[in-house]
């Protein structure tokens, strides 16, 4: 899928980021088609998080612009709210409360931010967890649930909300080895309803299957972008090729 032939739905136009002196993110452009799935890989430090946490302003860039549907991303709170209820997040970490169970942890945002009623919201939560696979864990607190679990409920609870676009940092980073396909797998599943993704990831076999392009970073630069078929078997920058040989042969 080539995002020229679909409406953009992510504008980033020249943009650069510092944390102090360091600077983190360096002329980044990159325009997202609607229902596209991009994979954003690099070394650690590359700014790959950075990135997609400046799409919804949990980071603040200092120059440049970025729009998410249409929307200018700046010190505006309507334009925030706006943004952020269109834009689902799920975190390495898995970010639950650890006081509500996991219907309330998926209930909150949609009765709070999109005044849905209880009852409503309670019918929406059941059939994002079912589609997740674990509604018979909805009763129980997120410190009962495995991590793979835990991180299925956050996708959930994402999901809820009815976002346009889910970015997705290191999902399975925190996770135990025999836990990260149950998440890739729920992860595959969204993809194929269409949704518009970002998802920053050391999985390879991941962005094989899924990703319509796969974005490589470095030192706060995109480096190389290309559909996964050629960024995998014939990659154009040597830093690229280095990461590859790297990260495919361990």
């Amino acid at each position: 899928m080539n995002s020229k032939n679909k409406k953009n739905v992510i504008k980033i136009n020249e943009m650069h980021k510092w944390f102090g002196s360091f600077h983190v993110l360096k002329n980044i452009n990159l325009e997202v088609g609607q229902g596209e799935r991009i994979v954003i890989c690099g070394p650690s430090g590359s700014g790959k998080s950075t990135l997609i946490r400046c799409i919804n302003r949990l980071e603040v860039h200092q120059q440049g612009h970025i729009s998410v549907n249409g929307i200018e991303l700046s010190g505006d709170l309507k334009n925030l709210e706006a943004i952020r209820s269109d834009v689902g997040m799920v975190f390495q970490s898995f970010n639950l409360f650890p006081h509500l169970s996991v219907l309330e942890n998926c209930t909150l945002a949609p009765i709070w931010v999109r005044k849905m009623p209880k009852k409503d919201a309670e019918e929406l939560a059941m059939e994002y967890l079912e589609r997740v696979k674990i509604p018979e864990q909805a009763k129980k607190f997120p410190g009962q649930l495995s991590g793979g679990q835990q991180q299925r409920v956050a996708i959930a609870r994402a999901l809820c909300m009815k976002p346009k676009i889910m970015l997705f940092d290191e999902p399975t980073s925190a996770l135990d080895p025999e836990m990260i396909k149950e998440v890739l797998d729920t992860m595959i599943e969204l993809a194929e309803t269409g949704m518009t993704m970002l998802v920053v990831t050391h999985e390879m076999g991941f962005a094989k299957k899924v990703a319509d392009r796969v974005i490589f970073m470095d030192e706060g630069e995109i480096i190389e972008q290309n559909t996964p078929k050629l960024f995998f078997t014939k990659p154009t920058n040597d830093r690229t090729k280095l990461f590859l040989s790297q990260i495919l042969n361990h």
